[in-house]
């Protein structure tokens, strides 16, 4: 039993798999966090790595016996994130990013925080970085921390005092939570977060935004992998509704689906009833003209002539890719016999 004249015991979860690149800087900011570390476990759940990834864990294990390695078979986040809160022994567990650092104080202040606001949930603003020092890497950083980029996920785009809101980068969480409301939903590869904060909310949880607890997290630099993260965002952000009876993510993440139904369903109309052509060319215009608008914005912040002509590419790539993921992801929900299964049986129930 904890002594109450104590903190709290943390138990901090680090889902992670091939992050030989990270993982080391990672557990490194957490070891320089100011929160004493008999009052802290650090649970490390790999993925079976197949690069160095558990033997550098296993190297800080030896040095620091408050980090542990544990094994993640079926290698999805969902499963990491289980796997650590069962054997967590914490009051309060923590989900930390293998991708990211994290300021000294982050630990203790999401403590902190939870208490004095009496919250289900906190978490703070992630400060986006480039793996890589190019100008590409950048301007893809840019438009990730972008209301134009990523609408209003404030955790990205930052705010000026605590507030409450729907998901928090991360997520420190009292442990009697996962007691309440059951654990993250092992179906979702991706978007679990969003679906379980999603749940905590419609159990009248609280979670808190606090613009003071900050994390570094290491965007993708090159295009290709740009790409194909947000493409398969742009999927996850739609698929997990074959698993749950409610949609578990936010307007914003529709807004990329609209904006691809709309300019290519406009195109292909346009071919058999020719008023349609002028939809199209409404929504390439209105679109062009708040990138370009953004990104004069960002030009003029940087003092760099070269963003005005980058990131209108990287703004349509990124929405692009998300925004035909999510078609990619609604038609596979479309054709899922689970999906319909749950309408159905709901819709007989009422």
């Amino acid at each position: 039993m904890i002594n109450i004249n104590d903190p709290q015991f943390v138990s901090i979860v680090i889902p992670c798999r091939n992050e030989e690149r990270f993982i080391r800087a990672c557990l490194d900011s957490i070891i320089a966090n100011d929160y004493p570390k008999d009052r802290l476990e650090v649970l490390v759940v790999d993925g079976m790595s197949e690069d160095r990834t558990r033997e550098i864990i296993k190297r800080y294990a030896a040095k620091h016996p408050f980090i542990m390695l544990l094994d993640n078979p079926r290698k999805i986040t969902p499963c990491a994130l289980n796997t650590g809160i069962q054997h967590a022994k914490g009051e309060i567990i923590m989900r930390m990013d293998a991708h990211a650092t994290y300021e000294k104080d982050y630990i203790s202040k999401c403590v902190k925080y939870l208490s004095e606001y009496n919250a289900d949930n906190v978490g703070g603003t992630m400060i986006t970085l480039s793996q890589k020092d190019t100008f590409i890497g950048r301007s893809i950083v840019k438009a990730l921390t972008s209301r134009f980029g990523v609408g209003n996920s404030e955790f990205r785009t930052g705010v000026s005092q605590h507030k409450e809101t729907d998901t928090v980068f991360g997520g420190c969480y009292r442990r009697e939570i996962f007691d309440k409301i059951g654990y993250f939903n092992e179906n979702l590869a991706s978007s679990q977060d969003m679906e379980f904060n999603l749940r905590l909310k419609k159990a009248g949880g609280k979670i808190l935004l606090c613009p003071d607890i900050i994390s570094y997290y290491y965007a993708r630099s090159d295009f290709r992998s740009f790409c194909k993260n947000n493409f398969r965002n742009g999927v996850w952000a739609v698929y997990p509704m074959k698993f749950t009876k409610y949609i578990p993510v936010r307007l914003r993440h529709f807004i990329p689906l609209i904006f691809v139904a709309g300019l290519f369903g406009s195109l292909v109309l346009s071919f058999f009833i020719s008023i349609f052509i002028f939809l199209f060319l409404a929504i390439v215009l209105a679109y062009s003209l708040t990138g370009f608008y953004f990104s004069s914005k960002i030009t003029i912040q940087e003092k760099n002539i070269k963003y005005f002509f980058v990131l209108p590419i990287i703004f349509a790539t990124l929405h692009l890719s998300y925004g035909l993921g999510s078609v990619v992801g609604l038609l596979k929900v479309l054709v899922s016999k689970n999906f319909w299964m749950m309408r159905f049986k709901r819709s007989h129930s009422v």
